[in-house]
């Protein structure tokens, strides 16, 4: 049985150090794991709890996505000590109508590249705090902050560190441990 992971960016920018972790991601992927890129965040409308009767066709994509994938990886960029707004604008959408979010249970990971040697430590943080209102199960370890983003990327985007590259591979190992448990804890209710 393979494992579908649906995997996006909080970033738009094309030459994103996020994005391109995404796509590390899916080159790191162990065999079983099958990650989507999905990157249509940037197409999604502001959020409007007055189109929710007649969702927008990206949304309703978007959520269908997301309903269909046994887990969730999103490399956020860190945007004046948080999360991006177009970030934040698709969680808002996945997450209503409230009490039907898709996101509600779904094993979910989050990591982050930037040109700080801080990393995205704070946007992480902020993302994990809006998972825990939505009672996702996020994955906590191992954190996966690419600082000094120069350094650990070539010219053409690919990850080229291997801390890095044994960091994200580690976070998607411990995110199908998550998505096996929440099966099991479903299949057994």
């Amino acid at each position: 049985m393979t494992t579908k992971i649906l995997a996006f960016s909080g970033a738009l920018r094309k030459a994103s150090t996020n994005t391109a972790l995404v796509r590390a991601a899916k080159q790191l992927a162990p065999e079983g794991v099958e990650i989507e890129i999905y990157d249509g965040i940037g197409q999604l409308p502001f959020f409007d709890q007055d189109l929710e009767g007649d969702v927008p066709a990206a949304v309703a994509e978007f959520r269908a996505k997301i309903a269909a994938a046994d887990g969730v990886l999103i490399a956020s960029p860190e945007y004046n000590y948080s999360i991006p707004g177009v970030l934040k604008n698709a969680l808002d959408w996945a997450s209503r109508p409230y009490g039907e979010s898709v996101l509600t249970g779904k094993p979910v990971a989050v990591m982050g590249a930037s040109g700080s040697g801080f990393g995205t430590v704070r946007a992480q943080n902020h993302l994990r705090d809006v998972f825990h209102w939505l009672d996702a199960k996020v994955v906590t370890k191992p954190e996966v902050h690419v600082g000094n983003n120069w350094e650990r990327f070539d010219n053409e985007g690919n990850l080229v560190d291997e801390t890095s590259r044994n960091l994200v591979a580690g976070l998607i190992a411990a995110l199908v441990v998550q998505i096996e448990e929440t099966q099991k804890v479903k299949a057994n209710a």
